[in-house]
């Protein structure tokens, strides 16, 4: 990271000052009110900001809270330990955090070279993230949705994404704390935008991310994502299901209960999103674009085509 956002970063807070000198406490007054355990966002955001970020405060237990805000924890250096609905995430070096708003989070001291930001995030900060990002199923986008709306069933408590060494990941970081730390002019816009193009290239990384109350079922889920995402061309569910060592049978059950669609649906949903990107971004043929998604008659998905975008091929190219 940049050296200047790095001691900008290091300084000693007048807060962690008042740590070091004995207070063994967090002084409640600087996040939430006397009798509450919700860090309140109008204590931490200025006025009229949609995005913030301040360090982590280190040297101090933090005890179990809530936010009423999306958090996002980027590690600049070090390492921090939090404790989110009772399960334990180590957060290292390069590597990102974000929080619903429903999450209940506990974080253990941190030392001095411990450095980490939190990005406190108002809700309607990610209209502009969604329309870059889209509506073609992901798991980052359904945790993005979730905590918009604040769902009190939304499962994803939170997505650990371990992406030290996504050089484009961690330029896109720098230069989102950088546009927020020196107020450059357009602010907002910067912003939004970097903070699409940084959930675009996250979603190119599902592989690396651990998703909150890791049970059995969101484990498959996620399985069952990545290896659409890899393998939408030609892959068959009996593959998984033999990388998986289960039986196809089940395999199919549990797809149709996790997700609401059967996995032919999820594999078809899959191929149609990566023709229309291939159609609005390149000039290959129709007929190549078919068989580059796994389609060897044209005509069959044309038709698909059409049922789903409501356009041919060639019109939905013709208005991109």
């Amino acid at each position: 990271m940049n050296t200047d956002i790095l001691n900008r970063l290091k300084v000693i807070t007048p807060e962690e000052q008042d740590i070091l000198n004995g207070n063994i406490h967090i002084n409640k007054d600087i996040y939430m009110s006397p009798t509450s355990n919700i860090i309140d966002n109008k204590k931490l955001l200025e006025q009229n900001k949609l995005i913030q970020v301040r360090p982590h405060t280190r040297f101090i237990h933090f005890p179990e809270h809530k936010h009423n805000y999306v958090e996002v924890v980027y590690m600049c250096k070090g390492h921090t330990l939090h404790i989110i609905n009772g399960e334990k995430v180590e957060l290292q070096e390069g590597e990102m955090l974000f929080l619903s708003q429903d999450a209940s989070q506990e974080i253990l001291p941190a030392e001095m070279n411990d450095i980490a930001v939190n990005f406190i995030i108002l809700p309607e900060f990610f209209d502009r993230t969604l329309l870059m990002v889209g509506k073609e199923e992901n798991q980052l986008r359904d945790f993005i949705v979730g905590c918009l709306r604040n769902e009190e069933n939304h499962t994803t408590s939170y997505l650990h994404f371990k992406v030290s060494e996504v050089l484009p990941i961690q330029n896109l970081l720098e230069n989102l704390i950088w546009s927020i730390l020196y107020d450059q002019q357009n602010d907002r816009s910067i912003q939004q935008v970097t903070m699409g193009l940084l959930f675009l290239l996250l979603m190119n990384h599902i592989d690396k991310v651990s998703v909150g109350n890791n049970q059995y079922e969101q484990k498959l889920t996620m399985q069952l994502l990545r290896f659409i995402e890899e393998n939408y061309k030609d892959g068959k569910l009996s593959d998984l299901a033999e990388d998986l060592h289960c039986d196809l049978y089940w395999l199919s059950r549990m797809v149709k209960r996790l997700t609401g669609k059967t996995y032919t649906e999820l594999v078809q949903n899959k191929r149609l999103n990566q023709a229309a990107f291939l159609l609005s971004t390149t000039r290959l043929t129709v007929a190549d674009i078919s068989l580059a998604v796994g389609y060897d008659n044209v005509s069959y998905f044309h038709r698909i085509f059409q049922r789903r975008f409501h356009a041919s091929p060639k019109e939905y190219r013709s208005c991109k």
